[in-house]
């Protein structure tokens, strides 16, 4: 377990993440918790509005209270004693979201070795900022839950800036800026990591392959990152109960050779967190893992699966959580590398979500088209978009080169397609009378239809033929 954050001199202890330069979550009741002599009263005291509260510790020592925050500001102190003060200077009162996945979400700004992210130099350089805080939770894996993480507040700059989730950063400098309040930023994510990991027993409960692979306590972890449950409780249990407004979420790489399971397992994990935080339905914004060829990395010998898949699955969890969004990023990836150095578009569209859908700013595109039906008439396919009010645009053209056709035989052939008015036309030599329709269905398609707010339209398919799904 993590050493818990607390003065030398102190009898509270709180974990790490209360700490110098917090945010707390603003206009809400935030729920503070720690340890302390046993059976004696703890006051709190809190500098924004200058009130005491008080809570006891039980026999074991541990406390836990829920105090009101006003509207956002700071610096403020907060002050927690047994008799004995712990007091955290440069607390500010804003907006703080839990940022986790796996390695694109926790890729610096500095890069991975030989893998740079766009711009980042002089995003860098430009970072300083006091209103942006950053915490990164340190990569722990464990076969028992623990109640602590190692990490500190920082204020955003350079130096922090550069070690930072590229991601992340970019959601939350978009998010300050226009919010004008202070921002924090909770970083827990693991490279490689599967979606497994950061699910509770519980939940797992459901997916019999997953959960007969959990680790019993003190048990030996095959994967430090992929294993069942061992990042849910290495890094996401202590943050259980933190207040926040809601969560950003990059991950589905690890399981692109699994998209069969995807939609239930990534519903079930959004549904226990919040579940388990007990915030109602918090916002949930994630990212449609981008074009990449997956053969790279395939096996010699074994069938290359399409991750086209994944990215449905991806989109379909979309349908069945309530208040979740999906930041779409066909033209953002990066057919060679599995890491994209474009790290801005990413975080900047999970920005327009939660900037359009959350906090209800007017006047933005937040949301990609999706598609809606086809009409066949004769040898063309006739494509219909929701989402789409100002209708459908091309990249450069009123045309697309990523859609295909089949006719029964089930055979995809290449197809000339171009935008008519709100619709797409499709149609091909090789197919006269077509049955199905598929867009960017590949591994590393490059999207090249738009929303004229410049939202790309997911890949996907009119069909649900299960001949090559993994």
């Amino acid at each position: 377990m993590a050493v818990l954050a607390f003065a030398m001199d102190a009898e509270v202890r709180m974990p790490a993440f209360f700490s110098d330069n917090m945010v707390l979550q603003r206009d809400t009741d935030v729920r503070l918790w720690g340890e302390a002599k046993p059976n004696t009263t703890v006051r709190i005291t809190a500098g924004w509005n200058l009130q005491d509260y008080r809570t006891n510790s039980g026999k074991d020592g541990k406390w836990s209270i829920s105090i009101p925050t006003t509207h956002a500001g700071g610096p403020y102190t907060l002050t927690v004693s047994d008799g004995t003060p712990l007091t955290f200077n440069n607390v500010m009162l804003g907006e703080v979201w839990l940022c986790s996945g796996q390695s694109n979400m926790e890729m610096p700004m500095k890069g991975f070795k030989n893998q740079p992210v766009d711009g980042a130099n002089m995003a860098v350089l430009g970072s300083r900022n006091p209103n942006l805080r950053l915490f990164t939770v340190k990569r722990n894996s464990s076969t028992a839950p623990v109640d602590d993480v190692t990490g500190k507040w920082s204020e955003a700059s350079p130096a922090a800036v550069r070690n930072f989730s590229a991601t992340a950063y970019f959601f939350g400098r978009l998010i300050q800026d226009y919010l004008d309040v202070p921002v924090g930023l909770v970083v827990a994510a693991w490279g490689g990591s599967a979606c497994e990991a950061w699910m509770s027993d519980d939940m797992l409960k459901a997916f019999p392959e997953a959960s007969a692979n959990i680790p019993p306590v003190d048990g030996e972890i095959k994967s430090k990152n992929r294993t069942p449950s061992v990042l849910f409780k290495g890094m996401l249990n202590p943050l259980i109960g933190m207040s926040m407004r809601g969560v950003i979420w990059y991950q589905g790489e690890d399981n692109w050779n699994r998209a069969h399971s995807y939609t239930d397992m990534f519903s079930t994990m959004i549904k226990g967190w919040r579940e388990l935080w007990g915030q109602g339905e918090f916002p949930f914004y994630y990212c449609q893992i981008a074009p990449y060829d997956y053969s790279i990395i395939t096996e010699p010998g074994k069938e290359i699966i399409n991750s086209a898949y994944l990215r449905e699955a991806q989109m379909n969890a979309e349908k069945i959580v309530p208040n979740t969004g999906m930041a779409v990023l066909m033209d953002a990836g990066w057919a060679e590398g599995i890491h994209p150095s474009d790290k801005r578009t990413p975080g900047e569209r999970l920005a327009l979500l939660a900037l359009g859908k959350t906090y209800g700013v007017e006047g933005i595109g937040c949301e990609s088209p999706v598609y809606k039906s086809m009409e066949i008439k004769g040898d063309t396919v006739i494509v219909s978009f929701d989402r789409a009010p100002e209708w459908i645009a091309g990249k450069h053209s009123f045309e697309s080169t990523q859609f295909k056709l089949a006719g029964e035989d089930r055979v995809f052939h290449p197809a000339k397609a171009w935008i008519s008015r709100s619709k797409v036309m499709v149609r091909s030599e090789k197919v006269p009378h077509p049955v199905a329709v598929r867009y960017a269905f590949e591994n590393a398609s490059e999207g090249d239809l738009f929303s004229t707010d410049g939202l790309p339209v997911s890949s996907f398919r009119s069909d649900n033929w299960p001949d090559d799904r993994p």
